[in-house]
């Protein structure tokens, strides 16, 4: 397996549900993840720009491969409502092999 075929995980946080699915589809739709959790709402406490913020926000968990992540990534930061989304890729070292396999036939390389 090269380092393009590799499976990652990728987070971002949303403010609401309605982005949360519009970008989840939009990746899911474009074959850049083969899947999108949205969780419930949770709660981020963080500093932007000197002053500490409380907000709620959606956490997408998007299963995708490396060769998908610059297009991704820029799927994401285009119809995100965030100044700086959060986007952070980790990758998936091990898991269920047929499960990895489904997420190679679902996501494609643009």
């Amino acid at each position: 397996m090269t380092s393009q075929d590799e499976r990652i995980l990728v987070l971002t946080t949303c403010p609401d549900e309605s982005t949360a699915e519009t970008i989840a589809r939009g990746l899911v739709e474009s074959r850049l993840a083969a899947c999108v959790n949205i969780l419930p709402p949770c709660r981020s406490i963080f500093t932007w720009e000197g002053v500490v913020e409380d907000a709620q926000e959606r956490v997408l968990l998007i299963k995708s491969r490396t060769a998908c992540y610059p297009a991704l990534e820029r799927a994401i930061v285009r119809a995100h409502p965030y100044e700086l989304p959060e986007v952070i890729c980790v990758p998936i070292h091990t898991g269920l092999p047929g499960y990895l396999s489904w997420i190679d036939s679902m996501t494609s390389e643009t």
